[in-house]
């Protein structure tokens, strides 16, 4: 047996030396098992963004494929899912370029406002109007400061991630958390918000429970300022239209004859005549300051129309006791409801005036002044996971 084993392995001296075979079998097993261990060696290694891409891609069209549960409307959601993914990208980075667009064209307001505007109203109006102008103008401004400056900064409220005895309503498909009540997923903050409103570029921020207060006082009280603005500059707007409307009169009525040319037809403009009335030459400081009323007063005005519409839907939502997002889920609810011969009722209407007492937080009398019409920080009613509904209102519940 010794003998066979030795013929085998070729051992000579007393086992001291091996044969090649040995050493042949060594290294093919070395061999194998580094090529086990490295099996991408001599391979170009792709970008971990290209091979998540990829995988996520890989996952998506298996899913599609392999769910049963897979209608039109799920293969619709994926095909746009790009295209959700590149406005909810492009709404987060052009929201730093949004905030400063409103803080640049304020500012220029209040520029205009204090360099041309002011000096006219000291210089030519009674006592009365000159103090009414003084405190109004500036209550308006502190009030517009203070309240667009808190609904960009103030967090709207995040339903805790962790495990906790919250009453929930479902369960968030992005978070994969509890979803408390009147609370939705915001795709560009990428968080789920306590009573979402809304996501607003002009803030860079959402709306929700704790700055929705701070975002509709904001438009409530920047419309108010443009329409002050507007009309108490309409008089100085219509002499600056006018000055500069007469301005381009005389420089037209100024010109010499035009020499014609080849092939084309000129019209020739007679020089100013001695019976014309000439118009007032207006230095460089003058026509400055007509332009920059007339901009004053078209911004103003502008602004006006727009975000007074948008402040008048979002009173009329607060009267209801809705919110943006629940608008939509209340009527899609509404109409199922009607056609089963139902009545939907908002849980969370308590009437009219009480929804807008809960929402600035009034509780006495004395907190119409010192929170609605003064600068207030104090927290909105509620902690924006659990709400009180009335009794009454159970027929459905908005979620």
């Amino acid at each position: 047996m010794s003998n066979s084993v030795e013929k085998l392995y070729g051992t000579r001296f007393g086992g001291g030396m091996r044969s090649w075979r040995w050493y042949l079998a060594k290294v093919m097993r070395l061999f194998l098992r580094w090529f086990r261990l490295c099996p991408r060696r001599g391979r170009r290694k792709r970008p971990s963004r290209v091979r998540d891409l990829w995988n996520y891609g890989t996952v998506l069209l298996k899913s599609l494929h392999y769910n049963v549960l897979t209608n039109s409307d799920t293969v619709l959601d994926c095909v746009f899912e790009p295209i959700y993914w590149l406005v909810d990208n492009m709404t987060r980075w052009f929201g730093v370029v949004f905030v400063s667009l409103v803080i640049t064209l304020t500012s220029s307001v209040v520029i205009i406002v204090y360099l041309c505007v002011l000096p006219i109203i000291l210089s030519t109006y009674p006592v009365h109007w000159i103090l009414w102008h003084l405190c109004y103008g500036h209550w308006n401004l502190l009030m517009l400061v203070f309240h667009y400056y808190k609904a960009t900064v103030t967090s709207p409220g995040f339903p805790p991630q962790e495990k906790s005895d919250i009453p929930t309503v479902t369960i968030c498909k992005k978070c994969i958390v509890p979803k408390p009540a009147r609370t939705h997923h915001c795709s560009i903050c990428n968080r789920c918000i306590l009573k979402m409103d809304h996501h607003c570029p002009w803030l860079n921020n959402c709306v929700g429970h704790f700055n929705h207060r701070y975002f509709f006082s904001f438009c409530l009280y920047m419309t108010m300022g443009c329409i002050y603005c507007s009309i108490s500059a309409k008089d100085m707007f219509l002499e600056a239209y006018d000055a500069i409307e007469s301005g381009r009169y005389m420089d037209i009525h100024t010109q010499g004859e035009a020499v014609p040319g080849a092939g084309l037809i000129y019209i020739s403009f007679p020089r100013q005549s001695s019976y014309q009335t000439p118009a007032p030459a207006f230095t460089h400081q003058e026509r400055m300051l007509h332009k920059s009323l007339i901009y004053l007063w078209v911004l103003t005005s502008s602004v006006s129309v727009a975000l007074g519409s948008l402040t008048l839907w979002h009173g009329v939502l607060i009267t209801r006791g809705e919110t943006s997002v629940e608008r939509h889920i209340n009527r899609r609810e509404r109409k199922r409801l009607r056609l089963k011969g139902k009545i939907f009722r908002n849980p969370y209407h308590h009437g009219k005036m009480n929804n807008w007492k809960r929402f600035f937080g009034v509780e006495k009398r004395s907190d119409w002044l010192t929170r609605v019409l003064l600068p207030s920080c104090h927290l909105p009613h509620g902690d924006g996971l659990t709400w009180d509904c009335p009794a009454y209102r159970h027929n459905t519940v908005a979620i």
